[in-house]
């Protein structure tokens, strides 16, 4: 089994270069480089963020229940969890640049054949062929990005996340307008084929090349080897715990305040307004750590956000909704940038760096897809928002006590296999 290079390495005096160095880009990069990273950055939400401020009406033309709605956003986050996993093994035996290809395609081909869906079980199967697309790219995109721009990952981390959310709230803006414009879902689930069609063609045009040459640890590196890893199992599930908030608030948020008698249009805007927030913070909160290889002051401000957050929409949801949204977005697209740099700087090479990413997010996601069907349950159940917002309150408080643990000076011993 390949295994991670020598942990005793300290990777904290490689990442040094994020704060003063000039970006080491030995596929040329450059521009074209940062435009495919937000290309395909922003491709990567809209098929989530779309369906819930159509849910209703899609649950009413399908007579799908909250349970089986609410797969419709857990299930690619399964897909996430498992082919995060398997996506470094597959760029090794096909090629990163074809599986990377391919991914983009199967995205398109998800939502696209959500024009012709016609009941829960068919748009269940385009959720698998879209999540298993998303899966691939974010599994690789980390390792991708470290390679592309050595000397910048917290510039290329916060972009990419920057792009990623705010496709998630093009989602919610874009669909509920197409919605209500031809009068029927199905156009407005499946205009996002378009943009992946488009990052796929861009790929394929100005990619730059990929050589194993400009990697200094550039040997295989097997995911598997990180299971062997106490860190890399903390990481992961801080990844999956900090970022569920975010899960069960793409798929029930609208829903939430339409139960509060918000109307259907306004309850989508949120799910933007948050969008919008998440993609300044995801960008905004990477820029303002990059000085220090010590990302642990971002992470509690992240953190303490959330739990604002959380708390208004169970204490008093109608009194400032817009600032609740504001301050749970803003903790929670901090929060994903954060924890994938984090999860970069542990290692030097940017292969034995993007596998560790791989298996945070691929174990991650797993975690994190289990909050929607928590939601969809509880309501199934006749229960209410307010528990599961307190629950994921307290698991950003959580987290916040975790953060401590990442302090640079150990992340060399903490990879060890006996490490902390």
């Amino acid at each position: 089994m390949n295994s991670l290079p020598p942990a005793g390495q300290p990777a904290s005096l490689v990442m040094a270069a994020d704060a003063t160095a000039a970006p080491v880009v030995g596929h040329s990069a450059g521009l074209w480089g940062f435009a495919l990273l937000l290309l395909v950055g922003l491709n990567l939400r809209p098929f989530l963020t779309s369906v819930g401020p159509v849910l209703n009406t899609l649950q009413a033309d399908t007579g799908m229940g909250h349970g089986m709605a609410a797969i419709l956003t857990t299930l690619p986050f399964v897909m996430m969890g498992l082919l995060a996993l398997a996506g470094a093994a597959l760029a090794q035996r096909f090629g990163e640049q074809r599986t990377l290809l391919c991914a983009l395609l199967l995205l398109a081909l998800g939502c696209g054949a959500r024009l012709l869906a016609d009941s829960a079980t068919s748009l269940i199967l385009t959720a698998i062929l879209a999540g298993t697309g998303v899966a691939t790219v974010q599994a690789l995109m980390p390792g991708v990005c470290k390679r592309w721009f050595a000397g910048r990952i917290a510039l290329a981390m916060g972009l990419y996340s920057a792009a990623l959310v705010g496709g998630g709230a093009l989602g919610a803006l874009v669909s509920p307008a197409l919605v209500t414009l031809t009068a029927d879902w199905r156009p407005g689930l499946a205009i996002w084929a378009l943009p992946a069609l488009l990052a796929w063609g861009l790929w394929l045009w100005r990619a730059p090349e990929s050589s194993a040459a400009a990697d200094p640890a550039s040997e295989a590196v097997s995911v598997r080897a990180c299971f062997g890893r106490r860190r890399a199992w903390l990481l992961a599930l801080y990844f999956g715990l900090a970022n569920s908030g975010y899960a069960s608030l793409v798929a029930w948020l609208p829903s939430f305040y339409v139960d509060q008698g918000v109307d259907a249009q306004s309850a989508g805007s949120l799910l933007a307004w948050m969008a919008l927030f998440q993609a300044a913070a995801a960008l905004l909160m990477p820029l303002s750590v990059r000085g220090s290889l010590d990302r642990r002051v971002g992470l509690y401000v992240v953190m303490l956000l959330q739990l604002l957050g959380f708390a208004g929409f169970a204490l008093a949801p109608q009194v400032a909704p817009l600032l609740w949204v504001a301050l749970a977005g803003f903790g929670l697209g901090g929060c994903f940038s954060l924890c994938l740099i984090v999860s970069l700087d542990h290692l030097p090479g940017a292969r034995a760096a993007g596998a560790l990413a791989a298996f945070v997010q691929g174990i991650g996601f797993l975690i994190t897809a289990v909050g929607p069907w928590l939601v969809g349950a509880l309501r199934d159940g006749g229960g209410d928002f307010t528990d599961a917002w307190w629950l994921h309150g307290a698991i950003a408080f959580g987290m916040l006590l975790v953060s401590v643990r990442f302090n640079p000076a150990g992340y060399g011993r903490s990879m060890t296999r006996l490490g902390a």
